[in-house]
C-alpha cells in the first residue's frame, strides 16, 4: 500500500520529578538533603532513509510520544533521561505544522535527522536548593512537560528522472524494460495509481533511479483526476522523460500530447516544463508510428527524440545511456 501523506501528533517525554529526601545514615546525624534531580524527557527525531518508500506506517498509528524521564531518588540519585523516539520516514518528505501550514523541514537528504519536538526538563531535587540560608530545604520540582506538535508528512518522490505521459502511453512497460521495477501493466489506462521508482543498473555498477509518474490528464494542474497527487512527485526529478504513444492508439497526435503535457507541468509549477528532458517515442513497433515520428521531428527541434519500443525493449539501451550522459552533465 502506497501512502504519500499522513498527519500525526508527536510529543516529547515529560521530565522526571525531583526527589525530596534527607540522609538518615547512622553516623551522619546532620547528613542533610540528598534528593536527586529528575531526568529530562526524550526527544522525537525524524530520520530520512531510502529504505522507506511510503508513509503507510503513520496511517494506522497517529500518536508518537517519546519516553518520559525517570524521577530522582534519595542518596543523590538522579533520574535517567527518557529514550528518544526515532521515526524513520522516506527521503523526500516535507514536514509541515498543521496549525500554521508552514514548512518546518524538508528531509530531502539521505540519513538526515531533525528533532521535531524536545523533551521536558527534569525537576530539581531538594539537594539542589541547599544554601547557607536554607540548610534543610524541602522544595522539589516536578518535571516539565515535553513539546507537543501536530504535523503533516508529505512525500515527494526523489528520483533522477521521471516518466511523464498520458494513460496508456507505455510508461510502466518502459520502466519494466529499463529497470528492476515491476509495475502493473495492462491494456487499459490508469494501471499505475501511485509513483514507482525503478533502479537502472549499468555494467560498471553505476546506478540511476527513474520514477513512473501515474498518467496525467488534461486539467491535472487544477487537480482534475488525481492531479496534484501525481504532479508533486515530478518536482524533485532532475530530468523529465516524455513518453509519447507514436501509434496514436488513443486517437491523439503525439505532438498534441506533448504540448498538453508541457502545459500541465507549467501551470502546476512555473519553470517545470523548461526542465531538461528527453522524448521517448514509444510503440515504434506498431503501424503509423514511423509516419508520426517524422511529423513529430519536424515540429520539435529543441528536445532530443529517441524512438523506442518498450514492449520489445528496442533501443531502450540507447535511451538509458543518453539519460546517464545528461545526468552527468549536471
Amino acid at each position: 500500500m502506497f501512502v504519500d501523506k499522513a498527519t500525526i501528533k508527536v510529543k516529547g517525554g515529560t521530565g522526571g520529578g525531583g526527589c525530596c529526601s534527607f540522609c538518615r545514615e547512622k553516623y551522619r546525624p546532620m547528613g542533610g538533603p540528598n534528593g536527586g534531580n529528575g531526568g529530562p524527557g526524550g526527544d522525537v527525531i525524524l530520520l530520512s532513509t531510502e529504505n522507506e518508500q511510503s508513509l503507510v506506517d503513520y496511517i494506522y498509528q497517529r500518536h508518537f510520544p517519546a519516553e518520559n524521564g525517570v524521577n530522582g531518588k534519595g542518596k543523590d540519585q538522579h533520574g535517567k533521561r527518557g529514550q528518544d523516539l526515532v521515526l524513520k520516514i522516506p527521503r523526500g518528505t516535507v514536514v509541515r505544522d498543521v496549525k500554521t501550514g508552514k514548512v518546518i523541514v524538508d528531509l530531502d537528504g539521505q540519513n538526515t535527522s531533525f528533532t521535531i519536538v524536545h523533551g521536558g526538563k527534569g525537576g530539581r531535587g531538594n539537594a539542589s536548593y541547599l544554601s547557607n540560608s536554607n540548610k534543610a530545604p524541602r522544595q522539589r520540582e516536578s518535571g516539565k512537560p515535553g513539546e507537543e506538535l501536530e504535523i503533516e508528512l508529505e512525500l515527494k518522490t526523489i528520483a533522477d528522472a521521471g516518466l511523464v505521459g498520458f494513460p496508456n502511453a507505455g510508461k510502466s512497460t518502459l520502466l519494466r524494460a529499463i529497470s528492476h521495477a515491476m509495475p502493473k501493466v495492462a491494456p487499459y489506462p490508469f494501471t499505475t495509481l501511485h509513483p514507482m521508482v525503478g533502479v537502472v543498473d549499468f555494467p560498471d555498477f553505476h546506478k540511476l533511479t527513474v520514477a513512473d509518474i501515474p498518467g496525467l490528464i488534461d486539467g491535472a494542474h487544477m487537480n482534475i483526476g488525481l492531479g496534484h497527487e501525481f504532479l508533486k512527485h515530478i518536482e524533485r526529478t532532475k530530468v523529465l522523460i516524455y513518453v509519447l504513444d507514436m501509434a496514436s492508439l488513443e486517437g491523439k497526435k503525439p505532438f498534441d500530447d506533448f504540448t498538453t503535457l508541457q502545459k500541465e507541468l507549467e501551470l502546476y509549477m512555473k519553470g517545470l516544463s523548461k526542465r531538461r528532458a528527453i522524448i521517448a517515442a514509444n510503440k515504434m513497433d506498431l503501424p503509423d508510428a514511423a509516419k508520426n515520428l517524422k511529423a513529430l521531428k519536424r515540429k520539435i527541434k529543441d528536445i532530443e527524440i529517441i524512438p523506442v519500443s518498450a514492449m520489445n525493449k528496442d533501443n531502450t539501451d540507447t535511451l538509458v545511456a543518453r539519460l546517464r550522459e545528461i545526468l552527468a552533465e549536471g
